[in-house]
């Protein structure tokens, strides 16, 4: 992303922690030309000083390579950061009353826009109906997305836009879904929609967020949505931006500049609404969820892309879906050998319900496991949302990250924003501290999943870490003291030692602060300053 058209300043950083395997005990670093120049020790850096255009002074800060976000879906996360957003709301009331009140806030709103609703976590465990809806917006149109963005609650009003869907009441899902979401954001004018943008992008950043992935496609945006982004991120200092156009259609994704045909092409749906696609049905429906595509359909569209010199890629949540992508890659790889599947690293979003078979399957295909760990946070667990739908049986087995780790799938970490939010030291500690433990992660080693593990999705290996040569894409915190896991411990044991020659991290553990952005930094230019800095 073109920061400015000036070059950035060469910069030396010192009289702090960097983390960077070049040097584990580093406390100063060095940024020429964009790239990591050098890094080493503190007396080493008087060596630098005259020959830098700016020292910053670290006063005991912690460097560390900027995160990755890799599955984000950027305007919908501003229009929650700049509009209605109930996934705070406790209850059925409060959400309504945040409904009326944003009706009121908002009276020159061609369509009421809004986000983040979960019934399951309600007294009660219901949804808004229709006419709370039309009473609590005074008839005009209207468009909840439920937290997971599978379904929707809408207002008679927006129906009227719509009138090919279905008047029955309750949360819309599928084909009727797409169709109301499209009306609603159709009504999104490209003023609210840039400043929705610009709102999630410098979000991003405040955060120590250096690279968004932006899942786009037909049944989520618009390709004016898509398009106006990278111009923007083009346009402006802000986190890199790679895009992702989910469509049926090499050439679309390759016309509109994606970098693949991947992210949320839709397999199935999503469990909280009951639109995953399973091999048994949900313990409380009585059915399997849909299936979008299935393996004939992702062999084609794998062998496409594949052919073509572009990321293939799918949502998949459910076992059903999972294993439908699993025998697509492998029919595809039949038919163009494995060693050109591997090397295109095709990804699969969310991957949440995996078996053994469908991790050991992952490994030899090649493919990436673009996951949320935010999403065990939020809904894992013995009471949570996971086991609702499905029992706590096969709820414990979902997002097994350690798993995947030992088999050697590559994994990149996101937030599906806004479905949970941007928020990367919180998905760190959600890995690390699973609900399930046997899914734990260390610290470290889900911290390289949301910083190198990015990059590494999409096809580069020489960033997200800050060695010499590497982008200096970094981030600056005030954090507590830094500790190194022992090696044969995932979570519980801590140390201080240097001498284990491996550069710390903050403690994670529940309970603790977690680090605050003092600056970020995206190609060698600063693209955020927090206050005080």
């Amino acid at each position: 992303m073109s920061q400015s058209s000036a070059p950035p300043k060469t910069v030396l950083l010192r009289r702090g922690e960097v983390h960077s395997p070049a040097d584990p005990f580093a406390t100063a670093m060095v940024v020429e030309r964009g790239q990591v120049a050098w890094v080493g020790s503190e007396g080493a850096a008087d060596a630098f000083a005259d020959g830098v255009d700016e020292v910053v002074d670290l006063d005991g800060a912690l460097v560390t390579p900027a995160f990755t976000d890799a599955h984000v879906h950027t305007t919908a996360t501003g229009l929650a950061l700049t509009g209605l957003d109930l996934s705070g709301a406790p209850s059925l009331e409060a959400a309504l009353a945040l409904v009326r009140d944003f009706a009121a806030a908002r009276p020159d709103d061609r369509v009421l826009l809004g986000h983040g609703w979960d019934a399951a976590r309600w007294p009660g465990g219901r949804p808004p109906t229709r006419a709370e809806l039309d009473e609590a917006t005074g008839h005009r149109p209207l468009y909840l997305s439920r937290i997971d963005v599978h379904s929707a609650v809408v207002s008679s009003a927006l129906l009227d836009l719509v009138p090919a869907v279905t008047r029955e009441d309750g949360p819309l899902t599928a084909d009727a879904h797409h169709a109301v979401r499209g009306a609603a954001f159709a009504a999104v004018t490209p003023q609210q929609r840039t400043q929705a943008q610009r709102a999630a992008l410098a979000h991003a950043v405040s955060l120590g967020i250096g690279t968004v992935h932006e899942c786009a496609g037909p049944e989520i945006s618009s390709e004016d949505d898509f398009t106006g982004l990278l111009r923007l991120t083009g346009q402006q200092p802000g986190p890199r931006v790679v895009g992702y156009w989910a469509e049926q259609d090499a050439a679309k994704a390759r016309e509109l500049g994606a970098a693949g045909a991947a992210g949320d092409l839709f397999v199935d749906g999503a469990l909280g609404s009951h639109t995953a696609c399973l091999h048994q049905p949900y313990a409380d429906a009585g059915h399997t969820g849909i299936e979008y595509l299935d393996a004939a359909a992702v062999a084609a569209h794998v062998v496409a892309c594949t052919e073509a010199g572009l990321q293939a890629g799918f949502h998949a949540i459910g076992d059903a879906a999972v294993d439908a992508v699993v025998e697509g890659v492998r029919a595809a790889a039949e038919k163009l050998g494995l060693g050109r599947i591997r090397g295109a690293r095709h990804r699969v979003e969310h991957a949440e319900m995996l078996t053994p078979e469908s991790v050991a399957a992952f490994a030899e295909l090649g493919l990436t496991a673009s996951v949320q760990p935010a999403f065990d946070a939020l809904w894992g667990g013995e009471d949570g949302m996971y086991a609702q739908r499905l029992g706590k049986e096969r709820a414990r087995a979902l997002n097994p990250f350690a798993a995947l780790l030992r088999a050697g799938v590559p994994l990149a970490f996101g937030s599906d924003s806004p479905v949970t939010p941007l928020d990367p030291w919180g998905t760190v500690r959600a890995a690390a501290f699973h609900r399930t433990p046997e899914h734990r992660v260390s610290v470290r080693a889900a911290f390289t999943a949301h910083t190198r593990g990015g990059w590494r999705a999409v096809g580069r290996d020489d960033a997200g870490v800050l060695v010499p040569g590497a982008p200096a894409d970094y981030a600056v915190w005030r954090t507590g003291e830094l500790v190194v896991q022992a090696p044969d411990d995932r979570v519980a044991r801590w140390s201080t030692d240097p001498r284990s020659g491996t550069p710390g991290l903050p403690d994670l553990t529940p309970g603790r602060d977690l680090p605050v952005c003092l600056r970020t930094v995206v190609g060698g230019r600063t693209v955020f300053v927090g206050p005080g800095e």
